[in-house]
């Protein structure tokens, strides 16, 4: 079983930052106006902005096993059968997906499903893809 960590683009991580920053800020600025009990309110803000893109980033995961391919990106998960992958293509869309990256794979599997995933060691990725489809044949 091996893991691969998505690859992540540098826009997006200022971009997750950017948004971990402006609810810092949000907070901040609720907090200095004299908002009565703006204290739980802020840290909610402030914790939630800062909390969601960290959970994003580090549970970006793909993982393959003898017989599946599990995706796992924040609180949802994907399994798909490696004996119903049917096409595994490169790809640039932008459609939402569980890859922080814009470099992409895009997976085909069972009656018309697909899944964008972005490892960052692509080449690795596609070997052991290819090596579980073979042994499940």
């Amino acid at each position: 079983m091996t893991v691969y960590r998505s690859r992540i683009d540098a826009w997006l991580i200022a971009v997750l930052a950017g948004s971990a920053v402006a609810s810092w800020v949000a907070a901040i600025a609720v907090i200095w106006a004299g908002v009565p009990n703006a204290w739980v309110a802020s840290a909610l803000v402030a914790g939630l902005g800062t909390l969601l893109p960290v959970w994003l980033v580090v549970s970006t995961r793909y993982t393959i096993d003898a017989d599946a391919l599990l995706v796992q990106c924040a609180g949802l998960r994907w399994r798909i059968p490696v004996a119903e992958i049917t096409a595994v293509t490169p790809t640039t869309s932008a459609l939402s997906s569980p890859a922080l990256s814009l470099d992409r794979l895009r997976i085909d599997y069972g009656n018309g499903k697909s899944l964008m995933v972005s490892p960052k060691d692509k080449e690795a990725f596609l070997r052991e893809i290819e090596m579980a489809s073979r042994s499940g044949r």
